[in-house]
């Protein structure tokens, strides 16, 4: 969420208000206000923050004029100003925001003559005078929002509403707030701001609660973006103008929910595992993700990307894989749907996850083998593109985990988000308690992760643990372990933290886990570990098989060796009895069979 600071009426404090980098400040151009700005000139400003002109039933010639005298970046528009008002001042090249106020309820129908003139709407509460009231209306209204027009919010928002707006993080409304608009409750008088107090508001709200989540330009933080071949932007931007629209309608929201019910055999349980919990001394609870149906969490994206595929006239399907559970996954659905499957995956991994190989060709798949590089999970991401590239019309790229060019770490990360919304209710049910002290999964690129966490990314209460592949241990030269041997890179369209030489080679990872050894993380990922909001945990082939056979003696559940991963931190990591801790279980070990058998001489 960005932060917009309004009011701002004297240069000094404007200067000191701009040191706190907010994304927007805003200049009230209305006489009525007791913070309209009548200087002359406007203080010099970082060209990260957008200068915006608020008006309220201003000559459009007034407009104009101010925007070119204080080469604003955006307008707001509070009065009665209308669609073809809005239509005159798109030809100036602005940010357009329009405000709507709200009391006890609010006709959203208002609001459609707008949704293609505007870029953003503004919600405040409706008082005597546009803006400033200082008094919050009913968030809960905005639970209804028909639109997918981003919007700011506004309206009493001071310190006291930090709690307020981290329940609204979980609203259906949140999803589409862009940013936060402060006023009043930030005043020593009106245009005079309280530094102090806009700190303690950004430093910890901002900064560590709210800014965990994609922007409007795909970037989490630093991370992310979409660098892309020529041949691929019209896809890319084909599904970036689209995907939110399409995610939202309920056509798709009601056949995305009813599959994942009846054919993927959701939800998927949450287990207390008993046994390791007495031995660990704390509560272990597991998430069930490998009973799904084809035996992972990669079906929940399959069915929300097949579903995509269809709404945007896509006849054929190409995904990669590494583990070989997203092949099947995506296999599965291809099948479901009667659309053409090609999947491509490593010649080594195709070697050692022969099961799944079988498994993708009975459902009429065709699996193509990569030959080059390490011949794993990266070298089949590259040749998947390359087909994609060579077929950018009739073709849907499933991108099987949250890496790839903007948008694909947020929709893969949205359709995987279901596993975090059934912890919530389920921790809630078994526990009386909503959020666990730790949530823990593995992390390759990161699909898993991204869904196991997602709701709880923005609870301060709440502990993240990703673990990765340190193969034959992370000074080996045979390892997968990005968060310590990586760096700032771009790989498969995105920015992200990669595993390369100083000359920008890519190092070829090692895990004995299949769907591990890719040499780099999502950028959701990357943003969590340089930010500290996640612990990063890297556990070797070794461990991680001895607590992938610990999980079959103790509980009678034979895990994906990526699973076992995450499993084996309880030999590194000593948690509290109290402590409640939820494991993904990401994925069932039969593909994995073979791996136990030779390494365990079974």
């Amino acid at each position: 969420m960005k932060l917009k600071v309004c009011g701002m009426k004297y240069q000094d404090n404007i200067e000191q208000v701009a040191a706190l980098q907010p994304d927007y400040l805003g200049f009230i151009f209305y006489e009525k206000s007791a913070r309209h700005f009548e200087a002359d000139n406007m203080p010099e400003l970082p060209k990260s923050i957008k200068k915006t002109g608020v008006f309220v039933n201003a000559d459009i010639n007034l407009v104009i004029k101010k925007i070119n005298k204080h080469n604003l970046q955006a307008i707001q528009l509070h009065g009665k100003e209308s669609p073809e008002y809005c239509k005159q001042l798109r030809q100036e090249n602005i940010e357009i925001v329009k405000v709507f106020s709200i009391k006890d309820e609010f006709d959203f129908s208002v609001l459609t003559p707008f949704e293609d003139i505007v870029d953003y709407f503004l919600f405040d509460t409706k008082g005597k005078l546009p803006g400033g009231n200082g008094y919050a209306f009913d968030w809960t209204i905005l639970n209804n929002y028909p639109s997918t027009t981003p919007f700011f919010l506004s309206g009493g928002i001071g310190l006291n509403q930090i709690d307020d707006i981290n329940k609204f993080k979980k609203s259906v409304a949140s999803k589409y707030c862009y940013a936060l608009d402060v006023n009043s409750k930030f005043e020593i008088e009106p245009g005079i701001k309280n530094i102090s107090d806009l700190k303690i508001f950004k430093n910890n709200l901002i900064s560590t609660i709210m800014n965990y989540n994609v922007n409007e330009k795909g970037y989490y933080g630093e991370f992310g973006g979409a660098f892309i071949p020529e041949m691929l932007y019209p896809n890319i931007e084909e599904l970036r103008q689209k995907y939110l629209n399409v995610m939202a309608e309920p056509e798709f929201i009601d056949e995305f929910n009813q599959l994942l019910k009846d054919y993927v055999g959701r939800p998927s349980p949450l287990y207390f595992a008993k046994r390791l919990s007495a031995k660990y001394k704390t509560k272990i609870y597991l998430k069930r993700e490998d009973l799904n149906h084809t035996g992972a969490h990669k079906i929940n994206n399959t069915i929300g990307q097949i579903l995509m595929a269809k709404r945007l006239g896509k006849t054929r399907i190409i995904a990669e894989t590494g583990a070989g559970q997203h092949g099947v996954a995506s296999a599965t659905v291809c099948a479901l749907m009667g659309l053409e499957c090609i999947v491509y995956m490593g010649e080594i991994d195709i070697a050692r996850q022969a099961p799944n190989v079988a498994r993708m060709k009975m459902l009429g798949a065709k699996v193509v083998p990569a030959l080059s590089g390490s011949r794993t999970l990266k070298d089949a991401t590259n040749e998947a593109i390359r087909d994609w590239i060579n077929n950018p019309v009739n073709t849907h790229y499933i991108i099987g985990s949250a890496i790839g060019p903007h948008p694909y770490p947020d929709m893969v990360t949205r359709f995987q988000s279901v596993i975090s919304e059934e912890i919530i209710w389920q921790l809630k049910e078994k526990e009386g308690r909503e959020n666990p002290d730790y949530i823990v999964a593995c992390i390759g690129g990161g699909s898993n992760a991204a869904g196991t966490y997602y709701h709880y990314l923005h609870e301060k209460d709440v502990n993240l643990i990703a673990v990765e592949a340190a193969g034959l241990g992370v000074d080996s030269g045979e390892s997968a372990a990005t968060s310590v041997l990586g760096n700032e890179g771009i790989i498969h369209g995105c920015k992200t933290l990669l595993m390369q030489t100083k000359d920008g080679q890519i190092t070829e990872p090692y895990s004995i886990s299949a769907g591990l050894d890719y040499p780099g993380v999502g950028p959701m990922h990357a943003h969590l570990c340089k930010t500290g909001r996640a612990e990063f945990m890297a556990i070797t082939d070794e461990d991680a098989m001895k607590a992938g056979l610990e999980l079959c003696k103790f509980e009678g559940i034979i895990p994906a060796i990526e699973s076992s991963h995450a499993l084996a931190i309880f030999e590194q990591k000593t948690f509290k009895p109290s402590d409640i801790v939820v494991v993904s279980l990401s994925g069932r070990g039969d593909k994995d069979l073979e791996n136990y058998i030779d390494y365990f001489k079974i």
